[in-house]
């Protein structure tokens, strides 16, 4: 786990105007968007330190997307601005600071069940946002076996 830097704000800052602005430049519903966008190879180099070093933008996102799964009119459910803007804040701000690949972070938490949770913690600190929904999952904050597999592949991978 590491703190939060002006890097992880400006990620998650990107990712929150992502997920808002698709109520003005998307068609389908807020939760298949967001499954799209948490399993795509954007939010994957999003997960990546390296791509705040890419110019990319909102529309650069959606274009992505829609490239890798194509357009779709599918699901009518929108959630408000609010919602989706601080959903794509948390999602992102749990990715940088646990260092979580975002389809990891999807798989514990879906849309659906943070929509829900938007009202009880929108207003807590991210971070203690986060800490309490792992709790009521029953997660521990760090996995240590998989922490250890990461940096044994690091070690292999420095050695090459």
């Amino acid at each position: 786990m590491r703190e939060i830097d002006e890097n992880g704000l400006r990620l998650c800052n990107m990712q929150a105007k992502i997920f808002a602005g698709t109520l003005k430049e998307l068609q389908c519903g807020s939760a298949v968007f967001i499954r799209r966008f948490m399993f795509s190879f954007f939010a994957e180099r999003m997960d990546d330190d390296s791509f705040l070093y890419e110019t990319s933008n909102e529309q650069d996102a959606y274009r992505e997307i829609e490239q890798e799964y194509g357009s779709t009119n599918y699901g009518s459910e929108k959630y408000s601005y609010d919602e989706l803007y601080w959903m794509g804040y948390l999602y992102r701000y749990w990715c940088y600071v646990y260092q979580t690949e975002s389809k990891k972070v999807y798989r514990i938490i879906s849309p659906r069940e943070l929509r829900k949770l938007y009202f009880p913690y929108h207003s807590l600190d991210t971070k203690n946002a986060i800490e309490r929904i792992l709790e009521a999952k029953g997660i521990e904050e760090e996995d240590k076996i998989e922490k250890g597999v990461k940096i044994l592949r690091r070690i292999k991978n420095c050695k090459r």
